[in-house]
């Protein structure tokens, strides 16, 4: 379950990027995590899409997912659906990892997805602190900025 400090971190970040518009995207296990997010977001939600944590191809979701070409992209969920999901996304659609923001679980798909696939993707750990995945590096960052920032944060996490 999320908690107040990363749906307000996460919040803040899409804000950030001065999204008008975003798609939800969730594992079936986080659907309360994006409910969340939906009722704290103030702008307009064009879909809410979820999807299971094994797939044969996740193409149905990845196209639901990228249909409403939003602002932004913000997903919820454990490391091995997203990864699944991500992998697909940058394979058959439009979709960019630059424009998305993740809960504390997505963050561990870096780990498992192919190399460069979430490259630029930021989100929220537990505590509220920022994260911003690289080439399969997850960098901490000290507060919500920019998205645009290439200002190279002072620590890193290997994954």
């Amino acid at each position: 379950m999320t908690t107040a400090q990363e749906l307000e971190t996460v919040v803040e970040l899409v804000r950030a990027q001065r999204a008008r518009t975003v798609v939800i995207g969730h594992g079936r296990e986080a659907a309360p995590v994006a409910e969340a997010f939906a009722r704290a977001w103030d702008g307009t939600v064009l879909a809410v899409v979820g999807w299971p944590e094994v797939a044969a191809s996740w193409l149905r979701q990845a196209r639901r997912f990228t249909a409403g070409e939003p602002d932004a992209w913000v997903v919820a969920g454990e490391a091995r659906g997203w990864a699944g999901m991500s992998e697909r996304l940058r394979r058959s659609t439009c979709w960019d990892p630059g424009r998305t923001y993740g809960f504390a679980g997505t963050a561990g798909a870096v780990a498992i997805a192919s190399p460069g696939t979430l490259e630029g993707m930021r989100g929220a750990g537990r505590d509220g602190t920022v994260w911003r995945i690289g080439r399969n590096v997850i960098f901490q960052e000290s507060s919500v900025t920019l998205p645009d920032s290439r200002e190279e944060p002072p620590q890193e996490q290997r994954s």
